[in-house]
């Protein structure tokens, strides 16, 4: 089934104490425009998540906001510099003894010093992290694709709708055509008859003027090729496939045969018809801006 080109997905999880949360979001946008906001420290992983985002999403702006949360992990260390402790323990007790002074040395006195104790943070698996966050990433692309889907479903239901209308238009405007010209051909006739009165009017002229009129006038070819054009847009709704380009590019020759049907119609009825057909067209080409 076709997808929607906007979305939102979300996904949290831990990777080592480090708390991870990751949101995904798109809106309509010819091509694919991904854009991943993560911590700078981070951001070497940056073209890794982008291939990940690139192998579900194929057009759309999409905007992935990655949070990393490390308020619960127990990644400072505290050291101890040992030569710096045992040169100031020394230098205390040669200090003691040449003055004669009481020598008891307490843990408290060192920690006086700079130096003595140092705060470090333990270094992050990169690797790990990585991987992780890839994990979550894709979660979150699950869920925003389930959204997706059922965006899809009801665009789809839409458009099914409206090629109902479209395909119920055609044909309404083919049994026309017939009518248009036989009402043609009574009115010249009642034309060249009040113009040439006594005359005898020669019944092949007549028939051979309608049939000039209704080869000007026939929208066969038209009306069979947009018969063509319904089944294949129903066809590409059917499709697992990202399709909204080749949807946008088909409702354009659906404009095509319609402008053509109207200009060829020569009738109040399909004029109606046509505006309508229009109508119908119009909204399938805004429908198809939201379809991947």
């Amino acid at each position: 089934m076709i997808k929607s080109m906007t979305g939102y997905g979300g996904a949290k999880g831990t990777s080592d104490k480090l708390e991870i949360s990751i949101e995904v979001k798109s809106v309509n946008n010819r091509y694919l425009d991904c854009s991943i906001k993560l911590p700078r420290v981070y951001s070497s992983f940056e073209d890794t998540l982008k291939k990940k985002v690139q192998e579900v999403i194929s057009r759309g702006k999409v905007d992935v906001f990655i949070t990393i949360d490390s308020s619960n992990a127990d990644d400072i260390e505290i050291k101890v510099n040992r030569p710096l402790v045992e040169a100031y323990v020394n230098a205390m007790r040669t200090i003691a003894q040449e003055h004669e002074l009481n020598s008891d040395i307490r843990v408290a006195d060192l920690t006086r010093f700079a130096d003595i104790l140092q705060a470090e943070k333990r270094e992050v698996d990169a690797d790990k992290l990585k991987t992780d966050i890839c994990n979550i990433l894709c979660s979150a692309l699950s869920e925003f694709n389930e959204m997706r889907e059922r965006e899809g479903n009801k665009l789809s239901s839409d458009i099914s709708d409206r090629l109902d209308s479209i395909e119920k238009l055609t044909k309404q405007a083919e049994e026309l055509t017939p009518k248009t010209v036989d009402e043609y051909r009574k009115k010249l006739e009642l034309r060249m008859n009040e113009v040439l009165q006594s005359t005898t009017i020669e019944e092949a002229r007549i028939l051979t003027e309608a049939a000039l009129f209704a080869d000007r006038i026939t929208i066969s070819e038209e009306t069979v090729r947009l018969f063509s054009h319904i089944s294949q847009l129903r066809e590409m709704l059917k499709s697992n496939e990202p399709v909204g380009r080749k949807i946008d590019f088909l409702v354009q020759e659906f404009n095509r045969e319609a402008n053509t049907i109207g200009s060829k119609g020569n009738d109040s009825e399909i004029a109606k018809i046509t505006v309508e057909l229009k109508a119908e067209i119009e909204k399938i080409r805004e429908q198809a801006q939201n379809i991947e």
